[in-house]
């Protein structure tokens, strides 16, 4: 299959085109729950599960952004479903994370606003990459540590502090109008990625050359911020709506 391309179609027929386990990272979004209208379009999640396993290859890494809807008073939990099944066919759970997004439309009035969804990262095997995002650390200084000695008597040791440290699997993007991107183009689609947050997942589960896959590109954050990082790309989305909006932005890409 042709490499750095925005292909129109059902992304189970379009991924029987490609090669077994070529494909270095997948970052996407289901359309989960109907919460939203994504042009009448549904999907085969089993089906798309199984084929993700197939192109993926080993110690390559999905990361599934996923939430739940709230029905007849109760949450689907389609997210925990999901998650269980893709350790079903043979991916670990590597780390389950949280996308704060930073604000929270108002919910009912008998639950707390729901302002998050969960990005469920799944390794085929163990993730070949991990160029984990560092943060500033809040404490600073020194830690005293004491430590038992073989006799049974303890001592105490002194440990300086590194000014940064792994980032925390919580990350907190506001998803506000226009702060998710200055792409105008991108908010004809319902519900878009952050591209900080794409970005920072491109860059902590691969490297430059890598293949980035988005079997559900809709307004084609992914396939951008691929480009951007120097990475190859595959984005696939049923809506040629959709289509059309992500090629634009990866033509704006070309031009800057």
């Amino acid at each position: 299959m042709e490499l750095n391309k925005i292909i129109q179609g059902d992304c189970l027929d379009v991924m029987k085109n490609i090669s077994d386990n070529i494909v270095d990272l997948v970052v996407t979004s289901p359309p989960y729950d109907n919460l939203r209208d994504y042009e009448g379009y549904t999907f085969n999640f089993k089906g798309i599960a199984k084929e993700l396993f197939r192109v993926i290859k080993e110690c390559g890494v999905v990361v599934w952004v996923v939430g739940d809807a709230t029905i007849n008073g109760s949450e689907t939990g389609t997210s925990f479903k999901q998650a269980l099944y893709f350790k079903e066919i043979g991916f670990n759970l590597h780390d389950t994370m949280i996308y704060d997004k930073g604000y929270a439309p108002n919910s009912q009035y008998n639950r707390y606003n729901q302002s998050f969804e969960y990005m469920f990262v799944f390794g085929k095997g163990k993730p070949n990459t991990t160029n984990l995002k560092r943060e500033p650390r809040t404490t600073k200084g020194d830690r005293v540590s004491t430590i038992r000695l073989k006799d049974g008597t303890t001592k105490k040791e002194i440990r300086q502090l590194n000014k940064d440290r792994i980032k925390r699997n919580i990350w907190h993007i506001d998803n506000g109008f226009m702060r998710s991107t200055k792409d105008k183009k991108a908010f004809q689609h319902p519900a878009i990625f952050p591209e900080q947050l794409v970005q920072d997942h491109i860059e902590s589960w691969s490297n430059e050359g890598d293949l980035v896959l988005d079997p559900m590109n809709g307004s084609g954050t992914t396939t951008k911020m691929a480009k951007q990082l120097n990475r190859k790309y595959i984005g696939i989305d049923i809506s040629e709506k959709y289509c059309k909006i992500a090629r634009q932005r990866l033509r704006q890409e070309i031009l800057l």
